[in-house]
């Protein structure tokens, strides 16, 4: 069963029970991804790591290593 046939299931049976409607599919995505961004930022910060640019960073210790 598609996400989209499980929506309109659920939309009737709400429907006919008169309970209200679920939220459409994928309607909260990019509040969902943005939520998530935000709590790798705390969970860095409060690990005492950089919220910011970690990637760049680990690329640039990995692809330039110090001289011994």
């Amino acid at each position: 069963m598609s996400i989209t046939q499980q929506y309109l299931l659920d939309s009737h049976r709400a429907r006919v029970l008169g309970e209200p409607e679920p939220p459409a599919p994928g309607r909260h995505d990019l509040q969902v991804a943005r939520e998530l961004r935000e709590y790798r930022r705390f969970s860095a910060v409060v690990a005492e790591r950089p919220a910011r640019g970690r990637v760049r960073y680990a690329l640039r210790r990995w692809l330039r290593p110090r001289a011994l």
